[in-house]
């Protein structure tokens, strides 16, 4: 069969959905059609393009390489046709929208600043941010449902199909509350092990850079006793005990700043790392992504330069 007049949507269908759920049973219940209908086209979709796109663990399915290049591009192009449909049926009046992925660290500033700047560029664009685990944003991300992610960078085995433009880098800090005994102590990395800890949970970005940190202390397999990167929960327990809470920086900045929380010198390379925005590898022109991006930067280069970014965006 040849691919360039082979290729269905419904071949595109079901392989997005199989990839989703990691169960052809599942895509099938999902589509509502049977279970070797989407066997068959996921079989007709692999002889058209001469590869296996699924590798078989246990008793599901999970992408390979080829899957996770084929589907980037097909969730791109899936996408696109169903905006198309939407102008042709006349909501292309409606206004134009885009949908960001906030991880923890960008959340609670820098998108937010971004946000201010981007709405009065385009004062009719609809705005949709979504904050959540990096899995999810991730996932939707390559799927077509979020036109970018922001936040600390990906391990590199989650960043296939993706682009990373690094914006700054950002420490992992060792959060306290104020009037906490390790503050007074000259070296408090001798004593983390003596105070239950809150860590990020398996799965959030910096659950492995912190994993490094506390096995270059002699911590390897400390468990916290809570995990969050939640910030209203991590700084309710944290001011109400004597927890350390191992979180990035960029989420309880403004609570340093203001001095309802305070972090303990630790001074590690291991605990830095870049944050910026990652985008599909083949990601479609847009003027409001590129509105967005360049806001993001706009707030970046402000901070870099002592600037106040809050009055800048309401000049």
């Amino acid at each position: 069969m040849n691919w360039e007049t082979g290729i269905r949507l419904r071949h595109l269908r079901c392989f997005l959905e199989i990839a989703r759920a990691e169960s052809v049973s599942a895509a099938a219940e999902r589509l509502n059609i049977t279970q070797p209908a989407v066997s068959r086209a996921l079989k007709e979709l692999e002889d058209m393009l001469g590869a296996r796109l699924f590798d078989r663990v246990g008793r599901g399915l999970r992408l390979n390489a080829h899957g996770r290049i084929f589907q980037n591009h097909a969730s791109a192009s899936l996408l696109e046709l169903m905006r198309a449909r939407d102008r042709v049926q006349g909501s292309a009046r409606a206004a134009a929208r885009i949908s960001v992925g906030a991880l923890p660290t960008a959340a609670t500033d820098l998108v937010p600043l971004a946000a201010l700047g981007f709405r009065q560029d385009n004062p009719a664009a609809q705005l949709h941010v979504l904050s959540g685990p990096n899995w999810l944003l991730y996932n939707q991300l390559r799927e077509g449902r979020l036109d970018l992610v922001v936040g600390r960078m990906p391990e590199a085995t989650d960043l296939a199909g993706l682009s990373f433009e690094q914006l700054y880098s950002e420490d992992v800090v060792l959060v306290v509350r104020p009037g906490h005994p390790l503050l007074s102590v000259p070296d408090p990395t001798a004593e983390i092990d003596t105070y239950d800890l809150i860590l990020p949970p398996r799965g959030a970005v910096i659950a492995l850079t912190v994993e490094r940190y506390l096995s270059s202390l002699g911590l390897v397999g400390r468990r916290g006793a809570f995990e969050t990167v939640s910030l209203p929960f991590g700084r309710r327990v944290v001011q109400h005990s004597d927890m350390l809470w191992f979180i990035s920086r960029g989420v309880v900045a403004e609570e340093l700043a203001r001095g309802t929380l305070a972090s303990l010198t630790l001074g590690s390379a291991l605990l830095a790392g870049p944050v910026g925005i990652s985008l599909p590898e083949a990601a479609t022109i847009s003027i409001e992504r590129t509105s967005f991006i360049e806001h993001l930067r706009r707030v970046v280069r402000m901070r870099d330069h002592g600037g106040v970014v809050n009055e800048t965006l309401d000049q």
